[in-house]
């Protein structure tokens, strides 16, 4: 067995291009080696080509930049860690969103977190999870359909939804099987596809002295290669003693805004301070 002590890239981008590289087929997994190596390493077996291509690439980018790693691999790579991914994305767009996933230091989990030491990584981690769960109930989008229902929410969980379309409109329903319905019909019936902004000004987490986690994220819509609006979207998290102490989704306020409410400048911010956040909680 090849050692991997030597490798230049960190412990994360290891990670990762062992898990990504084993979506690679055994032939062009042994081309990839040939060319890394310059045909110097004979290997015996998959999984010594794979830590020979990791110790002799230069960069996590020249890797992924490499012809035998496809677009389809990055993508079912990203995919089954749970990163929301634009609709039919570039090559060179799956790539540095792989990046900045290695180089984020987060681990999806549908745990989302053990504590609350870290909120911005723990909210970080809640939309990750949760907008790729619900973006896979869309039958256009691409991704393996996971498990969506009322069991990631409390019993009495409520939806409020501003649709800004024209003219606004506010509908609100109540109990997790209902809402969880509403959820679903969004992107199963209606086709949209939410991309969340995690960056610095679309996106805020904090708690309540009671501890409530609110996450609050911004985002654009689309359907199919469509651009529609953009979104904002607040969630009130808490911990179930009765599931594992998982956190569950208490309330979710969402408002919709179409391509002809807003000006072409406009981005998809957060605007909520901490003060308007905590009073959602009432």
């Amino acid at each position: 067995m090849l050692s991997i002590t030597m490798s230049k890239l960190s412990v994360k981008e290891q990670s990762g291009c062992k898990k990504l590289l084993k979506l690679v087929s055994e032939e062009d997994l042994l081309a990839l080696k040939d060319t890394v190596t310059n045909r110097l390493i004979a290997v015996e077996s998959a999984e010594e080509a794979v830590d020979a291509i990791i110790i002799y690439s230069q960069d996590a980018e020249e890797l992924l930049k490499r012809k035998k790693v496809h677009r389809d691999v990055i993508f079912k790579y990203l995919a089954s860690e749970g990163v929301v991914i634009l609709p039919n994305p570039e090559k060179h767009q799956l790539i540095r969103m792989t990046l900045e996933f290695w180089s984020s230091g987060e681990i999806s989990s549908r745990e989302i977190g053990d504590g609350l030491s870290d909120l911005t990584a723990l909210g970080k981690q809640f939309c990750q999870w949760f907008f790729s769960l619900l973006n896979s109930q869309n039958p256009t989008y691409g991704q393996v359909v996971q498990e969506w229902g009322p069991q990631h929410f409390w019993p009495d969980v409520r939806l409020k939804l501003l649709l800004c379309t024209g003219e606004q409109r506010v509908d609100e329903f109540n109990g997790a099987e209902l809402v969880s319905q509403r959820l679903y019909a969004l992107v199963g019936q209606e086709r949209l596809s939410f991309c969340p902004n995690l960056e610095r000004f679309g996106f805020k987490c904090i708690s309540s002295p009671h501890g409530l986690v609110l996450v609050a994220v911004a985002g654009t819509i689309h359907r199919d290669n469509a651009f529609l609006g953009i979104f904002d979207q607040v969630f009130g998290l808490i911990r179930s003693p009765q599931d594992n102490n998982h956190w569950k989704i208490k309330f979710v306020n969402v408002k919709i805004k179409s391509q002809s409410d807003f000006s072409e400048r406009q981005l998809p911010i957060i605007t909520y301070d901490s003060s308007e956040l905590l009073r959602l909680c009432n």
